[in-house]
């Protein structure tokens, strides 16, 4: 089994290495982008957010907040899927919360 260092080390490298066709797209002349925008938006976007969910909080919410980007974004644009995301981390600290009493109050 791979080492947890050595799984964050590979993330974070995944992580920075898919940033540069991102930053190629935003500085890339204006009549390129069109051909680079689907591939940004639906492939380089999601597993840079996979990598950096999953060094944050885990495989399981990595999944949860890709798919519901993906979703937001596909059915509602950027404003929904910038919201959503929002939205995620207000339920996932609520989450945190809840579980952290009921641990508290169990052991008293």
């Amino acid at each position: 089994m791979i080492s947890r260092a050595t799984t964050r080390s590979i993330l974070r490298w995944i992580h920075l290495v898919l940033a540069i066709p991102i930053l190629g797209y935003i500085y890339s002349p204006f009549e390129e982008i069109p051909q680079y925008a689907s591939i940004t938006r639906f492939v380089f976007v999601p597993i840079i957010m996979f990598a950096g969910y999953c060094m944050y909080a885990g495989v399981i919410f990595a999944v949860i907040g890709v798919a519901v980007w993906l979703g937001a974004y596909r059915l509602s644009g950027i404003g929904a899927a910038i919201l959503s995301q929002v939205a995620l981390f207000i339920a996932r600290k609520i989450w945190l919360v809840i579980r952290a009493r009921g641990k508290n109050s169990g052991a008293a």
